[in-house]
Order: structure tokens, then sequence, then C-alpha cells
């Protein structure tokens, strides 16, 4: 592993733990072994290291999501395969989707456009076009907001829906989950359209 990597394998971890703003270059070089202008040397900023760990802390997640945008089958089927991966994703890997849920709730500016245009931009798009497919006459960005909203919902409430009458184990399964929200969005298509 190349020292950029280590860096960056690293940042992952310590900037879901603590935020951007909790996290200074000092301590993910300690982190590290290696000195701050060694971490300088890879990248220039703070926040181009952000922007760079996000991406690659993304860059596995990104082939995922190209595989089902590849994949034969109808729209109905991509919609549900997109869910059950980003449900996965959210799973399988708690440092990315704690990453993400402490950048949701800094919500800088700045740092939300180079991550909306720089790191997801492609998959937004690709989601918006899926959904136009199904709905045409609906607003694809809200759509497209609903799926990943409703996918984050059921992950980020875990904990405390189990606790809810009702609850199933099934309903932490990410394939039960796909099929719901999957049902859930394309019942309400068909609605809006009758």
């Amino acid at each position: 592993m190349s020292s950029k990597e280590k860096i960056l394998t690293a940042a992952i971890i310590l900037f879901a733990q603590k935020g951007y703003s909790g996290l200074s270059m000092r301590q993910l070089a300690l982190a590290v072994d290696l000195s701050v202008a060694a971490i300088y040397h890879h990248f220039p900023d703070k926040n181009a290291l952000y922007l760079e760990t996000v991406r690659y802390a993304f860059a596995d997640k990104e082939q995922v999501f190209d595989q089902v945008w590849q994949s034969k089958g109808s729209a109905e089927e991509k919609l549900s395969r997109f869910i059950h991966s980003l449900l996965d994703v959210m799973i399988n890997d708690p440092n990315f989707h704690r990453l993400m849920q402490r950048e949701m709730l800094e919500a800088n500016p700045e740092r939300m456009q180079l991550l909306g245009q720089g790191v997801f931009n492609t998959q937004f798009c690709l989601l918006m076009e899926l959904v136009k497919e199904l709905a045409p006459d609906q607003d694809a960005h809200l759509l497209a907001s609903s799926v990943l909203g409703l996918s984050k919902y059921f992950i980020e409430y875990q904990p405390l829906l189990k606790n809810f009458p009702g609850w199933k184990p099934e309903h932490e399964m990410p394939a039960f989950i796909a099929t719901h929200i999957t049902t859930l969005l394309l019942n309400s298509f068909k609605a809006k359209t009758a």
C-alpha cells in the first residue's frame, strides 16, 4: 500500500469518527506515522484530502452501482437492484456510512457542492434517468431523492424500528427492504398516472 493509500484509508475512519471539523492534519499524521508535511505532499489542503478520501471510499461502491446500470432487465428490476446495492453499501461499510452521516449533519455548503457535483453526480443522474423511465410525468429529482431517502431511513432507524410493534427480523434484510421500497415507489408511480 502506497503512503497515499495509507493516508486515505486512515482518513476514511478518522473523518467518520471525528467529522471534517474534528480531524486535524496533525491527528491524521500521527495515525499514519507520517509527518504533516508528508500529508501535504500528497494533498494541498484539507478540502482536497477530504474530497479525495470520499472519492476513494466510494470508488469500489461505484463499481457495484455500475453493474446495476449495465445489467439487463426491466427498469423495475434495475430500481430494485439499485436499492438493494445501496442498502448493502450502507450496511457493509459502516465507516463510509458514518462518514456520509457526519457530512450531512455538518452540511457545509462548499463540501456539499463538491460531493454533489464531484463524487455522487453520475450515480444520481443515472438514478434520475431510471425514475424518468418509470414515471415520466413526475419530478425525477424528487423521485431519485425519495429512493435515496427511503433507503437511508431504513438503515439509520433500524435500531429504533426494532423496538416498535410489528417488527420482524426480515425488516433488516436488504433484499426484503429493497423489495418493499421498490413496490412502494412503483405503486405510487401507478397511482399518480391513474
